[in-house]
């Protein structure tokens, strides 16, 4: 049951991240997909302040993990890009992110195939005109139910 929505400008956006804030489930993985420049960083940003992460959000490019608080325990945001193999996540200390986090947002997921928990739900961006086509697969019962809540 997935879903596609068109996002016109940043605000859509904001609106959306607030949406996958409010109705989130305890623990979730949500991959982020799409080429350079489609979103996934402005996303991912828009559903931590929503979470009430104040401060910078830095993008984790360089650093591959950045960490935050949220209510209920942390959120961790990853950026795969510059992975030459699913092998380096090993060094990215995922196993105690695993017992820590209840929120994965991670970009370029496929740079980690195998590597990584499975996703709750998928959110595959591409730029269409000034704006946003975003389509949100749920990957697990718990994303179906979170995608439910969000379109209701």
């Amino acid at each position: 049951m997935s879903r596609d929505l068109f996002l016109p400008d940043a605000e859509a956006t904001e609106a959306l991240g607030a949406a996958l804030a409010q109705t989130r489930p305890p623990r979730a993985v949500v991959y982020l997909e799409g080429d350079l420049g489609a979103g996934k960083s402005t996303l991912a940003r828009a559903l931590l302040r929503a979470l009430g992460v104040a401060g910078a959000i830095r993008s984790p490019t360089y650093t591959l993990v950045e960490r935050y608080p949220v209510p209920g325990g942390e959120a961790a945001h990853l950026d795969l890009y510059r992975l030459a193999a699913a092998s380096e996540l090993d060094f990215l200390g995922l196993d105690e992110l695993s017992a820590e986090a209840g929120l994965w947002l991670v970009e370029w997921p496929e740079r980690g195939q195998g590597g990584l928990p499975a996703p709750d739900l998928r959110l595959r961006l591409s730029v269409e005109g000034a704006g946003r086509r975003i389509r949100l697969a749920p990957g697990s019962p718990a994303g179906e139910a979170w995608l439910a809540r969000v379109a209701s």
